[in-house]
């Protein structure tokens, strides 16, 4: 049985889950515009990546005999103001639902659920390998600078992670 303070946090982290898999659409639609076929691909597997988390919290809710709680989500941006930018804000968002999963961490542990505590050592894991992967990106685009986006955009795909 779920308590009631991990049901409430869990269900704050579906609306994260469902806000992060929006913005990256958002990025995503925004790309294509451009002409960054590669990059708008990219955010879309990453949208859909995000949609399988939210879903993943859905399920472990309602298996703990909680009740998941779909919200609304909030709008994200619709213009960016270039792709290393665009990389620098998925990486500061990253790093807050890493801040986020700890949190939830931290609560499994002081409430005593092991189910949750064993559970969430998947999204960790997870987050190292997200917060990695983009950084991963931004040092590429570092290293390529603004001249040389078109092999960038080829080639993104390459540098994608493979979580779920």
């Amino acid at each position: 049985m779920i308590t009631e303070k991990i049901e409430k946090i869990l269900n704050e982290q579906i609306e994260k889950e469902g806000y992060s898999s929006n913005l990256y659409l958002s990025m995503a639609s925004w790309a294509e515009t451009e002409g960054f076929a590669g990059i708008s691909t990219w955010f879309y597997a990453q949208a859909g990546e995000e949609l399988l988390h939210m879903m993943k919290f859905i399920h472990f809710i309602n298996e703990r005999g909680g009740h998941a709680i779909i919200p609304a989500f909030d709008q994200p941006p619709v213009n960016f103001d270039g792709i290393k930018k665009v990389f620098d804000q998925v990486l500061e968002h990253e790093r807050f639902i890493s801040g986020s999963i700890n949190d939830i961490a931290a609560l499994a542990i002081k409430e005593n659920d092991f189910a949750t505590q064993n559970w969430i050592q998947w999204f960790i894991t997870e987050q190292v390998e997200e917060e990695s992967s983009v950084q991963g990106i931004i040092d590429k685009l570092n290293l390529l600078g603004e001249e040389n986006m078109y092999l960038f955009d080829r080639d993104i795909m390459s540098l994608r992670g493979t979580g779920e």
